[in-house]
């Protein structure tokens, strides 16, 4: 069913070359964490490795390089992260003195990739209900020097009905079946997945996704991601959203060449045509597969027609 799910989204070549990359390990990627001071040894880390094509600032070392036991990653000089994740954070455009919401954030990469892009300026509130997931949220966000952040150990599908209408932005990078980051030859990342799966993460995502856009002042713009590779969890769930309120798809820029726009059908089912600006991010031996939108809610003038 996975493999039919693909081929549904990719054809059959896609697929094939998914399930044939899912099957390799991945290049470890960084990126210069501007909120610590700048040492020798983090510039030496940048000298000695590639840049990722199409991220400013952002490097790629073999896997097997020893990168996560340098001192510079383990005191948050540097920050390891797949270029998908550090692409959502872009494209979410963080400004200085804003007030933003990380609404699922552990482990707390891409928070601290907001907080670096604020400058510890404004207000970051970062949301985790799990228990053991948010103390390590905390821990990793305040290791890497963000100190903008408030953080709430609750659930995020509650926090539009508490905070309507608060933050410039939102960043909403759900729970999902996470098959993008399933390995052949780790068992245990793929061992989870069911069809029922899929159904569970879709039901809390449109809950968490409304929480948001609920959270979002006029004019504010929203980030909904995953890193699964279904319709389901994604087209499915912005569409969900589109129906239900005024929110507006707008056009991702980037100068990526792993792309495809998003499905705007699927199975004879005509979909949102707006969905064609939503973005996958097609995996290969550096990025993770990945499905990004950029929601905004319209101003007021905007919903009236003035």
């Amino acid at each position: 069913m996975f493999y039919e799910n693909l081929c549904t989204v990719y054809g059959t070549p896609g697929a094939d070359a998914i399930v044939a990359q899912l099957a390799q390990p991945s290049m470890l990627s960084f990126w210069i964490n501007p909120l610590r001071p700048a040492t020798d040894s983090r510039a030496q880390l940048a000298r000695g490795s590639q840049r990722v094509a199409g991220l400013a600032d952002v490097w790629q070392v073999p896997t097997d390089s020893g990168l996560t036991s340098t001192d510079s990653a383990t005191n948050g000089e540097i920050y390891i992260q797949n270029p998908s994740s550090t692409f959502a954070v872009r494209v979410l455009q963080p400004g200085r003195d804003e007030e933003i919401l990380d609404l699922a954030a552990a482990p707390g990469g891409k928070t601290i990739g907001i907080a670096a892009a604020m400058h510890n300026t404004g207000r970051l509130a970062a949301v985790e209900p799990v228990v053991g997931r948010f103390h390590r949220l905390r821990a990793n966000v305040e290791r890497c020097g963000a100190s903008n952040v408030d953080f709430y150990q609750r659930d995020g599908r509650g926090v539009g009905r508490a905070v309507g209408e608060r933050f410039d932005r939102v960043l909403l990078d759900a729970p999902c079946s996470s098959e993008a980051r399933m390995r052949w030859f780790e068992p245990g990342s793929y061992r989870h997945w069911s069809a029922r799966k899929v159904k569970e993460s879709q039901r809390k995502q449109k809950s968490l996704l409304r929480s948001g856009y609920a959270a979002l002042k006029p004019g504010g713009r929203m980030v909904y991601c995953t890193c699964s590779f279904s319709v389901q969890e994604n087209e499915l769930v912005v569409q969900h959203l589109l129906r239900r309120t005024d929110a507006r798809l707008e056009p991702i820029p980037h100068e990526l060449n792993n792309t495809l726009a998003g499905m705007t059908s699927v199975n004879g089912k005509v979909l949102d045509a707006d969905l064609a600006h939503t973005l996958r991010i097609v995996p290969d031996s550096v990025w993770d597969g990945f499905y990004i939108a950029l929601l905004r809610k319209p101003e007021a003038r905007d919903a009236t027609g003035s």
